[in-house]
């Protein structure tokens, strides 16, 4: 699943994508530009909803369902949620068919995957992006969730990010763990702005969901591990050699 993802640009861009978006909540005290971020932290990131026009705000990644009752539990069990598989959307009686109308957008500049290579030790992680576009935008749902934190007791908004199937490329490097062949629900501006009218029916959300980022508009390579501590920079994306590493096919 998608646990990794970039925001190595200015929140000002957001709005050259989105001509008609609004401002609404101010950032969070240190919030800036990343070259990676880990959902585990569960960090605040800037979100597009629809607010009676569409407008930017900051909501915590990962939601905390009402089953996850204790501190204890949020912490084992949070992460679970940090992706929601778009299948699951309209899928009656599950906690993403319930929020199905609570749509959001989530903007990113890459995001990162693991690749297994039989034979070897470590996975290989990649970078991912569109080729068009220094921002693309992945389709999520927003929930407000019980913080269960000393210093906000109020409920806060969460979101979840959305996954789909593959698309071939992607399937080669999401190729290996319990979700596999798994990517994120890119979706192109027009899409992206569909995804959040107000007034869409199911149907319209079930093929909003169909869509698949071809391989062919996707920029990858191979990169450093993100999961170890590093400087937050352009070196999280600097490109690696690794020898031997078979290629790709496309």
């Amino acid at each position: 699943m998608c646990y990794d993802i970039a925001f190595h640009t200015t929140i000002e861009s957001i709005f050259q994508y989105l001509p008609a978006l609004k401002r609404g909540g101010q950032p969070p005290a240190g919030f800036n530009a990343t070259y990676h971020k880990i959902g585990m932290s569960f960090p605040q990131w800037p979100v597009v909803v629809n607010n009676n026009g569409l407008q930017l705000d900051y909501y915590t990644w990962g939601p905390v369902p009402k089953m996850l009752n204790t501190p204890e539990k949020v912490k084992k069990q949070r992460q679970m949620f940090l992706n929601a598989r778009s299948e699951k959307v309209l899928e009656n009686g599950t906690m993403w068919n319930a929020i199905r109308h609570q749509r959001c957008l989530i903007p990113a500049t890459g995001f990162f995957e693991y690749r297994q290579i039989p034979g070897w030790k470590n996975k290989v992680a990649y970078y991912i992006r569109p080729k068009e576009q220094e921002l693309f935008f992945i389709a999520g749902l927003w929930a407000l969730s019980n913080s269960w934190d000393v210093d906000k007791p109020d409920r806060i908004p969460t979101f979840t990010l959305l996954t789909r199937s593959a698309n071939p490329v992607m399937a080669q490097i999401h190729n290996g763990g319990d979700n596999a062949g798994r990517m994120p629900l890119m979706m192109p501006n027009d899409l992206a702005q569909e995804w959040l009218h107000t007034d869409i029916t199911d149907t319209d959300i079930r093929n909003l969901l169909q869509y698949e980022q071809p391989s062919h508009a996707l920029d990858y390579w191979p990169v450093n591990s993100v999961r170890k501590v590093k400087p937050d920079d352009a070196t999280v994306i600097a490109p690696v050699q690794y020898e031997g590493l078979p290629a790709l096919t496309v």
